[in-house]
């Protein structure tokens, strides 16, 4: 996506996909890397300027529980805003805090992001009213301060303490490519810090699957926010600003707390991993040779950062004895979903044998093909 022209409108629909982290979790409130791609799952807002103060926010996934309160008091009424709606809500509070005139305006929304699903359902239903409120009113905004708006809405609105990795994949990811960011250059720059690598499976003979496993979890609960002070602790104790700094793991020997050590162990190891997933694709090897190190993250997510869980560790396992190449978590964790890397020739049995497997220890699970879709932005 390329900066926003100067232009402003009255109406339309604006859309803004959910993302599956090909590998790097937890690496980006730590300065690290990332690769993401946007999925075709999409949020869109149905947005549009009136006269007057008021602004009246809607979801058709939550029927019956409009909210209408004025522009100025969007900030005052924040307790008594229903979770769902804070998330929007909260992003028009960011524009105006920012000093932008935000006056009348109706958004309603639709999303197809299954919640808890570990696919940045909320990232989406941010990114897509940002968009939308960029578009109506406030044009000069650019896709850098539009990453931050929405991250800020999560952090200070909603309480949930993420970094930017979903907002920056619901904004710059293009279709037919994953995202290598790198968080520390991306900050600290007005231009660069990441780059657009080709990712086409099909062309290999290969699926990258997303089975949501039907174990629902939460940013704004206390685990995730947990693991971000823990890598603070660890960092601190290092003596560096953030565990970016850290180039080997022989440094973390440093480190006598054994819980400070694994975050640690995880962050430091997982960037190694990020980069050597996109040296991979970006050198055009065959992508299967990815898989092992989808699985090791897996590992490293489950013993040294403890966000797994018994039943997305099943989906793991399953899914690899069925012949996957490589799989693992995605997302924040406490539940959620996976990836598998899969012949395409396998996909339906991997799948099913997710599903049943699943299904024998009490969950539905469903799954879909992950292609790299195109960012955030108008619905034409």
């Amino acid at each position: 996506m390329t900066e926003h022209e100067e232009r402003t409108v009255t109406s339309g629909t604006w859309a803004a996909p959910g993302r599956v982290n090909l590998i790097g979790e937890h690496t980006d409130y730590n300065d690290g890397f990332v690769l993401p791609l946007a999925i075709p799952l999409v949020v869109t807002c149905l947005g549009a300027r009136h006269a007057g103060e008021l602004v009246r926010v809607e979801s058709r996934q939550r029927p019956g529980e409009p909210v209408r309160l004025p522009a100025a008091a969007l900030t005052a009424e924040r307790e008594r805003v229903p979770g769902w709606a804070r998330y929007p809500l909260g992003v028009l509070a960011e524009f105006r805090r920012r000093g932008h005139r935000i006056g009348g305006l109706e958004l309603e929304f639709d999303g197809a992001v299954p919640a808890g699903a570990g696919l940045s359902s909320s990232a989406a239903l941010c990114c897509a009213t940002a968009v939308a409120v960029r578009d109506l009113c406030a044009p000069g905004v650019g896709d850098r301060e539009l990453i931050d708006i929405a991250r800020a809405a999560e952090n200070d609105y909603v309480g949930a303490p993420t970094g930017i990795l979903d907002h920056s994949a619901s904004i710059l990811c293009t279709a037919g490519h994953a995202l290598f960011l790198d968080v520390r250059a991306f900050q600290g720059s007005e231009t660069g810090g990441f780059e657009q690598i080709p990712f086409d499976l099909a062309a290999a003979g290969l699926r990258l699957l997303v089975i949501d496993t039907g174990q629902t979890h939460e940013h704004a609960g206390g685990g995730y926010g947990a693991r971000r002070a823990e890598c603070a602790a660890a960092a601190a104790a290092l003596g560096v600003a953030s565990l970016r700094d850290i180039g080997s793991i022989d440094e973390l020997s440093a480190l006598s707390d054994p819980v400070l050590y694994r975050r640690a162990h995880h962050v430091v190891s997982e960037n190694d991993r990020v980069r050597g997933v996109a040296g991979m694709l970006r050198e055009g090897e065959d992508p299967r040779a990815i898989g092992p190190l989808l699985s090791e993250g897996h590992a490293s997510l489950r013993d040294d950062f403890a966000v797994s869980t018994e039943v997305l560790d099943a989906a793991v396992e399953t899914a690899r004895e069925a012949g996957a190449h490589g799989a693992r978590m995605v997302g924040g964790g406490f539940g959620g979903s996976i990836i598998a890397l899969v012949d395409t020739a396998d996909a339906e049995r991997v799948q099913e044998s997710v599903r049943q497997r699943l299904a024998d220890i009490g969950f539905r699970s469903r799954a879909f093909e992950a292609i790299a879709a195109p960012g955030a932005g108008p619905v034409v």
